[in-house]
């Protein structure tokens, strides 16, 4: 690695680049070393687990579409029911174990006093899962 020549000349300077050949010499031996090292860094305790077998129960959630159009007219999945008959609707999905979801899709020229009345009813009779249905925006 010579930085000048052996002359004592004026035209005589040191060379001003640096030799980068030994630099990546240097970084590939560093890699490899790394490549070889990482896998025994993570070492982890043997243990002998025991055996055991579960059947598991993954049944989907129940959902129930509770839709209200337009009018104010209500419909239970597909059924058209009345106001007085939600209540007891309500209350029959509140007492169940896990409680059903609750799918509310209001259509959007709908009377907010209906969807409040209907948002009170559910609220009072304890139904605790709830969820509004909606379309994503089309930009």
């Amino acid at each position: 690695m010579a930085f000048g020549g052996f002359q004592d000349a004026e035209g005589a300077r040191p060379m001003a680049e640096i030799n980068m050949i030994p630099l990546i010499d240097v970084m590939l031996v560093l890699l490899v070393i790394f490549i070889v090292t990482a896998p025994l860094l993570t070492h982890a305790i043997r243990v002998d687990l025991p055996q055991a077998s579960a059947n598991v129960s993954v049944s989907p959630p129940e959902s129930i579409n509770l839709t209200i159009d337009s009018t104010g007219q209500l419909y239970w999945d597909s059924d058209r029911i009345g106001k007085a008959d939600l209540e007891s609707r309500f209350a029959r999905i509140a007492a169940q174990d896990p409680q059903p979801q609750l799918r509310l899709r209001a259509e959007r020229t709908t009377q907010y006093q209906v969807l409040a009345e209907v948002l009170a009813l559910a609220q009072t009779t304890g139904v605790t899962r709830l969820a509004f249905i909606t379309e994503p925006v089309r930009e």
